[in-house]
């Protein structure tokens, strides 16, 4: 219950405070869990596509579920849905070391996601009732620096955990964060809700949801089965036409999830293709770096999780420091110009070979982490701008869920390109390399040897290294494109001199901020 007696500014102070520690433990699930794979796969055993469900199961959740989980926020309120995503994320984290298989380990990832889909969800949605204008801004990047601690802290601590206490260790610090956001939010927290809200939109979510669970088990099927194989067409297939399910249900439906006619407007589109870039520039070096670390250049889980610092920690500082910088720069130079620094960065760490000293990959880490530093503080205060205060749950859920379900799509894509790579540069016959490769890429070199004996274990790091080398140049290519849709599409208009925090006043949410360019 709401305590009344907390002072207004008090109150929001405590509001704050809950969102940004759900927010901080939301990367710990996923940076902690990638540091500990090796570790958990000798526990657990499994076949490479159930390790790689260990990291796609909580991503795949998370992203399907968020716009949900707004709409959700919006009608049955913003409150209630926070309290209960963070308990649930609470329980189920508590669950997972006892998880006796890694079939039952990768459902509770699952569960997880689900869970923290709710309190991200509820928690941004209350952020942008509570905040206007420049506060909220400022509110949005506190946020996304409590994002950046989880993720500059995440593997160090997790690093230090599994060596101290063993892999189950990691998930308690999450349960401790999630628990005490409750608490907060439960003190602090005022209920709201959208009075226009028509529920939940159970076709739209169950059809996007199966959508995207489809096309990632059909990418994560391929390195096994062939791309060509009758399984992974079925999936992909069968991905197709639920997207397209999707597509036919949101355009009928009064209230939908996502309002698909924003996509008309240049800027929207500009938005949510910002909030992808993270997913192939940033955050699938969280998940693949550790085990590659790890499990191949043979890294301690503690001097993996030092190394993984310097890739995160300038997202301690520069999310706020973005947000000081839209007093004088547009948000759209700001990101664009950090989208091509990341590009930079991952350019110079290709030429940087495997098994180099730790001091070799600091500085082309850092540089990565530096450029996307820049855009994260300013995406979810951009994402809120777009629609009108009322709908600020969808808006929240249309845009987490843009880079949480891209960042799962790029990690599911991004390993069976690198499994791809791998299996190409060793010299054998195709399923034997494939097998090997598939195991290289989620951490397990002895099981590699024993699936290519024909090759020693130096040959079979060799190819690893030269496929990831290349991975990095297509991540790159990648990043500058982005980068120059970004300046394209947001150069100008609300994103620009209309920004709030810009030095001007806001435009009207529907009528300035959507409004066509040529309007």
């Amino acid at each position: 219950m709401t305590d009344t007696t907390i002072p207004s500014a008090a109150r929001k102070a405590l509001i704050l405070l809950a969102v940004c520690l759900a927010a901080a433990a939301m990367p710990l699930t996923f940076t902690g869990a990638a540091v500990a794979l090796p570790a958990i796969g000798r526990t657990l055993g499994g076949t490479p596509m159930t390790l790689n469900w260990v990291t796609n199961a909580f991503m795949l959740t998370f992203g399907s579920s968020l716009m949900a989980a707004g709409a959700l926020a919006d009608g049955y309120g913003r409150k209630r849905i926070f309290l209960a995503g963070t308990a649930a994320f609470a329980v189920v984290s508590a669950g997972l070391p006892f998880a006796p298989t890694i079939l039952s380990f990768d459902l509770l990832r699952a569960a997880q996601g689900m869970a923290a889909a709710a309190a991200l969800s509820g928690g941004m949605a209350v952020l942008a009732q509570e905040f206007d204008g420049p506060s909220r801004v400022r509110a949005f990047s506190v946020v996304g620096t409590s994002f950046g601690t989880g993720l500059a802290f995440g593997p160090i601590t997790s690093g230090m955990m599994i060596d101290l206490f063993g892999w189950p260790s990691i998930f308690l610090l999450v349960v401790v964060l999630v628990l005490l956001a409750f608490v907060l939010g439960l003190r602090s927290l005022r209920e709201s809700r959208d009075p226009d809200a028509a529920g939940l939109d159970w076709p739209g979510a169950s059809s996007f949801t199966g959508a995207l669970a489809l096309f990632t088990y059909g990418v994560l099927a391929a390195p096994e089965s062939g791309w060509g194989s009758p399984l992974v067409i079925g999936l992909l297939t069968g991905a197709a036409l639920l997207f397209a399910a999707f597509a036919v249900v949101e355009r009928r439906v009064a209230r939908p999830m996502l309002d698909l006619s924003l996509f008309r407007y240049p800027r929207f589109v500009g938005v949510q293709l910002l909030a992808a870039a993270p997913a192939y520039a940033f955050v699938v070096l969280l998940v693949l770096l550790p085990v590659r670390f790890v499990g191949i250049e043979g890294m301690s889980e503690v001097a993996a999780g030092r190394l993984m610092i310097a890739l995160s920690a300038p997202l301690l500082i520069l999310p706020i420091a973005a947000g000081l910088l839209t007093r004088c720069l547009a948000p759209a130079t700001i990101c664009g110009a950090g989208l091509l620094v990341s590009a930079a960065g991952l350019y110079w760490l290709s030429r940087v070979p495997m098994s180099s000293t730790a001091s070799a990959m600091v500085a082309p880490l850092s540089v990565i982490g530096t450029g996307i530093g820049l855009p994260w503080g300013l995406m979810d205060g951009l994402a809120v701008s777009v629609v009108p205060k009322e709908r600020a749950g969808m808006a929240a859920g249309i845009f987490s869920t843009t880079r949480v379900a891209g960042e799962g799509v790029a990690l599911a894509v991004v390993s069976a390109v690198l499994s791809a790579l791998t299996a190409a540069r060793l010299a054998g016959p195709g399923a034997v390399a494939a097998r090997a490769a598939q195991r290289l890429v989620t951490g397990d070199l002895a099981d590699a040897a024993s699936a290519f004996p024909a090759a020693d274990r130096s040959a079979l790091v060799h190819a690893y290294g030269a496929a990831f080398g290349t991975l990095l140049l297509l991540l790159a290519v990648v990043t500058v494109v982005t980068a120059i849709v970004v300046f394209l599409f947001l150069g100008h208009g609300f994103l620009g001199h209309g920004f709030p925090g810009h030095g001007a006043a806001r435009p009207d949410a529907e009528t300035a901020a959507l409004a066509p360019d040529e309007a």
